[in-house]
């Protein structure tokens, strides 16, 4: 009788620190100024930076990386700049190699790495992952490594992050413009987004048995109040059109399937999260 009961996929989230910067990157002109307020203050807010691992019986799958741990600091990955622009605070425990220890996963465990666009809070870890598929979008692919050829130092691709991953010689599946919903175990599917945020977005759709559908956005929608209705676009923006072709694609997938839509960076949403510490979503 024990062959007939079914390994059920386990979700978790994991806590990767907090970055802040200022509101008008997460939503564009949202306190504009005015003739009767012509000094509008802005805003350093503070937004959670999280990564998700699926234990799945086909093989474990992560969807994004966060922050590398040697970002911050006077030796840091990150350009002085960026780290002034959006500073990233977190414990060790933080770390994305020692939350994955908490669940006795070694980075070798791996199968699947998701990478939703390769921005620093998303894509720091990946040279860890040796042993993996990293998925990511082709024309991210192609926009990271030309920021890199050309010596970029500066903003949301970091060259040494590249460096790291070029010399750890990864296992790359690129996804191209015109390839969709992409099976990588029973239940989980990519999406491709295309370009918004970045030149090219992945997201993943993910059918729990007792939990239901799970759409993981990341930058797609950094919060509810981006996704709206009305559509609030970031500051940070390749594609302004294709962002919102992205959010109503998500929308429309989400009113199909009865999908929860997980967004990139809410501290609101994230605060009711069951996180790996506490538990798991099945």
């Amino acid at each position: 009788m024990a062959n007939l009961i079914k390994a059920q996929p386990k979700l978790y989230v994991m806590d990767n620190g907090r970055m802040r910067m200022d509101k008008n990157w997460m939503i564009a002109m949202h306190n504009p100024a005015t003739i009767d307020n012509p000094n509008a203050p802005a805003e350093f807010i503070e937004f959670p930076i999280y990564t998700v691992l699926i234990d799945h019986p086909e093989g474990k799958i992560l969807f994004d990386t966060a922050c590398n741990p040697n970002s911050m600091g006077p030796s840091g990955r990150w350009a002085e700049s960026t780290q002034k622009a959006f500073p990233w605070t977190a414990s060790e425990e933080c770390y994305l190699h020692n939350r994955l220890e908490q669940l006795k996963v070694r980075p070798e465990d791996i199968k699947f790495v998701v990478a939703s666009h390769l921005h620093l809070d998303h894509a720091g870890c990946l040279e860890m992952f040796t042993n993996a598929t990293i998925v990511v979008h082709e024309d991210e692919f192609n926009g990271t490594l030309q920021t890199y050829a050309r010596n970029q130092k500066g903003g949301a691709y970091v060259w040494a992050d590249i460096d790291a991953w070029i010399k750890s010689n990864l296992q790359w599946r690129t996804v191209k413009r015109n390839e969709d919903n992409l099976p990588l175990a029973e239940g989980i599917r990519v999406i491709n987004l295309g370009s918004g945020h970045a030149w090219g977005m992945l997201g993943l759709h993910v059918q729990m048995p007792e939990t239901g559908g799970i759409i993981l956005a990341s930058d797609a929608i950094y919060t509810a109040e981006s996704y709206g209705p009305p559509i609030k676009p970031p500051g940070i923006i390749y594609d302004s059109l294709g962002y919102s072709q992205s959010v109503e694609k998500i929308r429309r997938l989400a009113q199909e399937t009865g999908s929860q839509v997980w967004f990139g960076h809410d501290a609101a949403q994230f605060a009711k999260f069951r996180k790996s510490t506490e538990g798991y979503y099945e």
